[in-house]
């Protein structure tokens, strides 16, 4: 049996002058243009930009909600089994024996970096407080929300959107690039993932579209968590300043940032981010993070000094053993959207008539994002002979309509993130392959999906136990669950906390965000000049500043776009329906992976070298 040695000879055509020197002009401007014809999209029509990416939305996630679900469950257990087997584990990424180019503590260190970000400033609070008054037990009816029954399901869905799930995302791409980088010394880039299957075709016109689809999907995901960091840096300048041009205040509802303040804030935000990248400040970054790190691990202490440590570290190890029970049902318990004609074969015989005027509010009647019970919204919008149903047959019409809310919740939310991780994960997974040469498979999926996501669960319930605790015990009195989702962080700060000590806390806060944007900001851009010019780690600073001019464009203008209510709909919108083909990819990664992992075990076995060796 005659084995090959792998395919290594990939060719990125590059410019070799001109204003796109180094860089391949196909994946530059097929992805420029995307971006600039989104942006003039929106920026002429932007009430249809908002309501055609919505409805394109809203009808995806119809379809591929489930989709979206199972592949990332797929995705966890895909590196599970990579890891667990003997032989495809101990594979070195590099030359075989060759050591980790970074210590185990600096290797961590960096990981946590990459966890720690603008996301989990956010929703560190935010994403507990929504989740404890709605998530699936909420919406079937099981508990109630808001409620102590409700913490654990709470931290079950903040525990799987901010864990191995979404770790896992990112591993399967930086292992992807990683690979090939390091054992057939490949450049890193996403189209050398797919060489396995596609061979030398990977040269010419699809590896280009593989390559756009990357960075399509990284400037959306990218655009998604500056979008969030933003808002929270504008409630922070508002809490610190006072300034109410900042906010909407007058709009029904707590206070959120204005379209203005958002704007004025992005600008402020990617203007650093720009000048970081021309005067050279970027080589800096590392600093940044260093500074990110002692500031965050202020905050947290301030939490553990001052907030429920004994309740959130309780609740962490209850929580952390309901997830891990629930991991498989959290993995590929997926819905779709429910049919009339399942909801009416459902229902008891006497509410069968009215069907059709109790389908909508049956499996519509819940609110996403927590702070209201859905049996009463249900019973509440009833009218003539449905209102007159007695209180069990409403019951059982509720209940016939479970499988309708779960799609919608579960579309809202989980969906939603694995989006996100999966947009994100060209950056993320970028960093990471870049780090862990050295290493093999086997730390390579265990140390960055899980060390990661430990360091996830604990700070999502120092210090989001603390605010429900806060809430729970009354203390808060509502002023918490009151709050934005971006004003959460401050709220909860302002019921531990008062006087300068609270005033020097929001300020640092305000200064976290901003870095943790910069840095976002200049590494996001970074990967897209790193695609573009064939896995090149040194990019054109022209370069840098166009992409950062043309991320800055996206966002003002899809947040312009968007309805006066919810001004990051149509970012949100944009990215689920930009992450969906490089799901596909993502999914044609694993199988290349599968085929390289077996063959290179042959090559071994029949003693035929690899690149690296």
């Amino acid at each position: 049996m005659q084995i090959k040695p792998p395919f290594t000879e990939l060719e990125i055509n590059k410019q070799d002058s001109g204003f796109y020197k180094d860089n391949s002009l196909p994946i530059a401007t097929i992805s420029k243009g995307i971006m600039v014809a989104l942006v003039l999209w929106a920026l002429i029509y932007p009430a249809n930009a908002n309501s055609t990416l919505g409805s394109l939305n809203g009808n995806l996630l119809k379809i591929f909600n489930q989709f979206y679900i199972y592949i990332v469950g797929f995705f966890a257990f895909f590196l599970l089994v990579i890891a667990l087997l003997p032989k495809t584990g101990a594979r070195v990424m590099g030359t075989p024996g060759e050591a980790p180019e970074f210590s185990n503590f600096s290797w961590f260190s960096m990981m946590f970096g990459a966890g720690l970000g603008v996301g989990l400033m956010v929703f560190a609070t935010a994403e507990p407080l929504s989740l404890w008054g709605s998530n699936p037990l909420v919406v079937s009816g099981e508990v109630p929300g808001n409620t102590e029954d409700s913490i654990q399901s709470a931290y079950r869905y903040t525990f799987a959107h901010y864990g191995f799930h979404a770790w896992a995302i990112y591993v399967v791409t930086g292992l992807s690039l990683a690979y090939y980088a390091y054992t057939r010394d490949m450049p890193l880039t996403i189209r050398s993932a797919l060489t396995p299957l596609f061979g030398s075709t990977m040269n010419g016109f699809l590896g280009h579209v593989v390559d756009v689809l990357g960075v399509v999907a990284t400037i959306l995901g990218v655009s998604v968590t500056i979008g969030f960091g933003v808002s929270q840096f504008i409630d922070g300048v508002y809490n610190i300043t006072g300034m109410g041009w900042l906010m909407d205040i007058g709009a029904e509802g707590p206070p959120t940032p204005s379209k203005v303040g958002l704007i004025a804030g992005l600008v402020c935000i990617m203007a650093l981010s720009i000048i970081s990248a021309v005067s050279g400040v970027g080589r800096g970054v590392k600093y940044l993070s260093n500074l990110n790190l002692v500031l965050s691990l202020i905050l947290l202490f301030t939490f553990v000094a001052f907030g429920s440590f004994g309740f959130a570290m309780s609740t962490y190890g209850s929580a952390f053993i309901d997830y891990v029970i629930n991991f498989f049902s959290l993995s590929f318990g997926a819905y779709g959207p429910q049919s009339a004609a399942d909801f009416a074969a459902a229902i008891p015989e006497a509410a069968k008539p009215l069907a059709d005027e109790l389908f909508g509010g049956a499996t519509n009647a819940y609110n996403a994002w927590g702070g209201s019970d859905g049996y009463t919204v249900f019973k509440s919008g009833l009218e003539g002979a449905a209102a007159e149903l007695d209180e069990d047959t409403l019951k059982a019409v509720y209940a016939a309509g479970n499988d309708g809310r779960q799609f919608g919740w579960q579309s809202s939310w989980t969906t939603f993130y694995w989006a996100w991780w999966i947009a994100f994960s060209p950056f993320v997974g970028l960093f990471l392959a870049r780090i862990s040469k050295g290493r093999t498979v086997r730390e390579f999926i265990l140390g960055c999906v899980v060390a990661p996501a430990l360091v996830c669960f604990a700070w999502m319930t120092i210090l989001g136990a603390t605010a429900i605790d806060l809430e729970l015990t009354g203390g808060a009195a509502g002023a918490i669950t009151g709050a934005s989702q971006t004003n959460q962080l401050f709220a909860t700060l302002g019921q531990m906390i008062e006087g300068g000590f609270l005033s020097a806390l929001t300020v640092m806060c305000v200064v976290l965000v901003m870095t943790f944007l910069v840095t976002s900001a200049d590494s996001g851009i970074l990967v897209m000049n790193t695609i573009m010019s064939g896995g090149a780690e040194e990019t054109s600073v022209k370069h840098r500043i166009i992409w950062g001019l043309i991320l800055t464009a996206v966002i003002g203008t899809l947040i312009v776009a968007a309805g006066e209510n919810n001004p990051m709909d149509a970012l949100k919108s944009a990215m689920i329906i930009g992450a969906l083909p490089f799901t596909m990819v993502m999914g044609l990664m694993c199988i290349a992976l599968i085929k390289a992992l077996y063959r290179d075990g042959l090559r071994e076995k029949h003693g035929v070298e690899t690149p690296a060796e």
